[in-house]
């Protein structure tokens, strides 16, 4: 087994965690109290928090999202306190989803999810005035076999007259098949698309080959969920993992191996705490042999049907 410290895919900040009060991460109680705390105010000031902490880190990419609560939001009000580091700064967004959960722990749907040309001018607007200006990257969110996305003529075409003037368009993927749905981005007649976002990690490994050839081409590939939600921070006891994990910290093996894979160009840390925050930032890059690799993969079908039973808290 193979275990050299490479140079390969940057930490981002992702701010799926922080953004809202309720998520399917686990450990939110232990990390944020519980929903009685998480105002509006108190989330803001943690998300400005972290962002300073990465600033201070030297993490330079970070990924909202409409559907993240109000993380575009509290993005855009830290830039505006700091506008000086903008420029050096990568921030990618996403469109697709809504955030209609009103704040509420206990809303009974938190997010909408519609990929119409109508919603991308509604959120491409939303997310202008929230940030103060154009991201570097934006992605339609959660693209799946069964989105009309790929296949709409005013999406693409107004995709593509984002990307002219010199936003970067791309594509998240979600779901058991996200490689065929990464295949078939790219192979689009003239695809607006250069950038993919996609959860790949220790129990979810089916992508990496499509992934693989979106990075050839030339595509930036940025890991979402690479902790599983948090299942990786802790792994199970008597498990592959927790016997190769020994006298490590799981959550940095998991984005060591992340940051190792060689398509990889960016891997999201969704920390919700500063430690957690600086772990990621330290963990060093692993590569792990393929054989083992596969004792630790899961099968995507069932790993999907687990990750959409996760309560939100």
């Amino acid at each position: 087994m193979h275990e050299a410290p490479l140079a390969t895919a940057r930490i981002g900040l992702g701010l799926a965690a922080v953004g809202r009060p309720a998520y399917i991460t686990t450990d939110r109680d232990h990390d944020l109290g519980d929903g009685g705390t998480r105002s509006i105010e108190t989330m803001c000031a943690r998300t400005h928090a972290l962002l300073d902490e990465a600033w201070a880190l030297g993490i330079r990419y970070v990924d909202a999202a409409r559907s993240y609560g109000y993380a575009e939001r509290f993005l855009g009000s830290w830039l505006t306190a700091h506008p000086e580091r903008r420029a050096a700064l990568t921030i990618g967004s996403k469109w697709g989803y809504e955030y209609v959960g009103g704040w509420r722990m206990d809303a009974t749907v938190h997010e909408r999810k519609e990929h119409s040309a109508a919603m991308l001018e509604k959120q491409w607007l939303e997310t202008l005035a929230a940030l103060g200006s154009a991201p570097d990257l934006y992605l339609i969110h959660s693209v799946t076999p069964d989105s009309p996305a790929l296949g709409d003529s005013a999406v693409l075409g107004r995709l593509r007259e984002i990307a002219a003037d010199g936003v970067r368009v791309g594509i998240s993927t979600s779901g058991p098949r996200q490689g065929d749905v990464i295949d078939e981005a790219r192979q689009l007649a003239d695809s607006p698309f250069s950038v993919v976002q996609a959860t790949w990690n220790l129990r979810e490994q089916a992508a990496a080959p499509a992934l693989a050839r979106a990075h050839a081409a030339g595509w930036t590939v940025v890991v979402k969920e690479a902790l599983a939600g948090g299942e990786l921070a802790r792994p199970e006891p008597d498990s592959h993992l927790a016997d190769f994990a020994a006298g490590r910290d799981g959550a940095s093996l998991a984005l060591g191996v992340a940051r190792a894979q060689p398509w990889a160009d960016i891997v999201l840390s969704g920390a919700a705490t500063i430690p957690q925050l600086r772990r990621g930032a330290a963990a060093t890059a692993r590569e792990i042999d393929a054989e083992t690799l596969g004792r630790w993969a899961s099968d995507p079908e069932e790993y999907w049907r687990r990750r959409a039973a996760r309560p939100w808290r």
